[in-house]
């Protein structure tokens, strides 16, 4: 494909550090404003994340995985109605082919207090599946350290959000829950070498869901890819010591596609390295919400800005389609049961054969 001045050829960096001064923050918001509307991706280098936890998470890391493997299928997410837990390599399909990656999903502190009758989506939240303490000293104590520190920063990012949109602070508010009844998801994923897997496809393109993912690329390797309008994919490479910040389709629904979710995807390292390492935080919204309904009355002179991009080409993914018919939960339920089925077949039964009437596929798949 042919590249346009409206295309991206890398991604925008941003330095919290511009925040401490007014001057210089309004530069930072201008920065931000151009990485949620024209990209959809963005680096945030010195965040409030203090870089010995981020060296002791990223530590544990080829501990976890190392685990024997009936340690690890002890912890098989088929356990959980709330799909938290492990996966093995191999089991998730994006665009037919197996994402080559192992992983673990896991989550804030959070108690189901779910009863028959209610929406099935209020089952999603729930407790993690942890490896035992004597196995992984430690790990869990400094994992949940690390989301706590992750999910105070996704809050106050959620304000530069809105004030970039020219919105207050608070102009995202009313989609987020009271904080100490709202639960984050977050995973630990390996993508194994090129020679040790099937195919160089670490995990396909595709969209996040909700608003905002915060990704530490937690080893040294290049994979991840993002695509520019016009379908050429642009390199992610790691930076120490920050984040990849990126939009997800709930936000481009309620700001009426003024932030891009961008299309992305994770290439398998080169045969005879070592495995690549990532540790991605999804902030939620509420469950409850739809939507459609809820779209934000931005500025004009903000919301003109989205002209300036043109025409977005065909991207390859098309998931989360759903945030125009259903509440934010069942939206997030339902991709977990196309990419999860052995979880549905257990836990939801009913959903599982409305969306699989043939019966339990051999791989899950987004879409």
């Amino acid at each position: 494909m042919t590249s346009t001045d409206k295309d991206f050829t890398s991604i925008p960096i941003l330095n919290y550090a511009l925040l401490s001064s007014p001057d210089t923050r309004a530069v930072f918001i201008k920065q931000l404003r151009h990485a949620l509307i024209d990209v959809g991706f963005l680096y945030l280098e010195h965040p409030p994340v203090p870089d010995a936890l981020f060296d002791e998470v990223i530590a544990y890391l080829p501990r976890v995985f190392g685990l024997p493997q009936e340690r690890k299928d002890a912890l098989r997410m088929a356990n959980s109605p709330h799909f938290l837990g492990y996966s093995r390599l191999g089991v998730e399909r994006t665009k037919g082919a197996a994402d080559q990656r192992e992983q673990f999903d896991l989550a804030t502190p959070f108690e189901n207090s779910w009863e028959s009758g209610q929406p099935e989506y209020l089952r999603l939240w729930g407790p993690s599946q942890w490896p035992e303490e004597e196995d992984v000293p430690g790990f869990k104590t400094t994992f949940l350290r690390y989301l706590d520190a992750v999910v105070s920063l996704s809050y106050e990012f959620t304000g530069l959000v809105a004030e970039a949109f020219g919105l207050s602070p608070d102009g995202l508010a009313q989609f987020y829950g009271p904080r100490e009844r709202t639960q984050h998801r977050s995973k630990i994923v390996k993508y194994p070498t090129r020679d040790a897997v099937a195919s160089e496809q670490g995990v396909g393109p595709h969209f996040d869901a909700g608003f905002l993912t915060f990704l530490l690329q937690a080893s040294d390797h290049a994979g991840l890819q993002v695509q520019n309008p016009s379908g050429e994919w642009i390199d992610v490479p790691p930076r120490p010591y920050t984040f990849v910040i990126n939009i997800g389709k709930g936000l481009e629904s309620v700001t009426q596609g003024l932030a891009r979710a961008t299309s992305h995807r994770v290439l398998a390292p080169a045969a005879g390295t070592s495995p690549r390492y990532s540790i991605p935080f999804f902030q939620n919204i509420a469950q409850d919400l739809r939507l459609s309904e809820q779209v934000l009355q931005l500025p004009p002179e903000v919301l003109k800005l989205k002209g300036r991009r043109g025409e977005l080409g065909q991207t390859d993914p098309v998931n989360f389609s759903e945030y125009d018919t259903l509440p934010a939960g069942q939206v997030s339920l339902v991709n977990r049961v196309k990419s999860h089925p052995d979880v549905a077949e257990r836990h939801y039964p009913d959903l599982f054969k409305q969306i699989f009437p043939h019966g339990l596929p051999t791989h899950g798949t987004g879409y």
